[in-house]
């Protein structure tokens, strides 16, 4: 398995905003395209206006297979359209567990 980290920087004062946008019109579609989502989060102390996505794929392959499928999404195209404008930097990771994790 690997995990993808994804990290938004959101505009200030955007942040509920971001989140009740994905929530309403494009989680369902979201999570049953890319599968196994792990985490949905957003910081509370720290970085603040920050939200995070964890994504669990099977291989680098499946992955990509199911990013280029959420990528055609019609529903998904309209949605990115709509919290572009919100979101200031983004940061994605791919990240391998060790042999003693407990997310493998």
């Amino acid at each position: 398995m690997i995990i993808e980290m994804r990290t938004y920087s959101i505009k200030p004062g955007e942040l509920h905003n971001f989140i009740n946008i994905y929530d309403k019109e494009i989680r369902q579609i979201h999570t049953k395209i890319l599968g196994n989502q792990i985490g949905f989060f957003y910081t509370e102390v720290g970085n603040v206006n920050e939200v995070v996505h964890l994504y669990g794929y099977d291989s680098y392959e499946d992955r990509q297979l199911r990013r280029e499928v959420l990528s055609k999404n019609p529903e998904f195209k309209v949605y990115i359209g709509k919290v572009q404008d919100l979101i200031v930097d983004m940061k994605n990771q791919l990240m391998s567990p060790a042999s003693f994790s407990n997310i493998k």
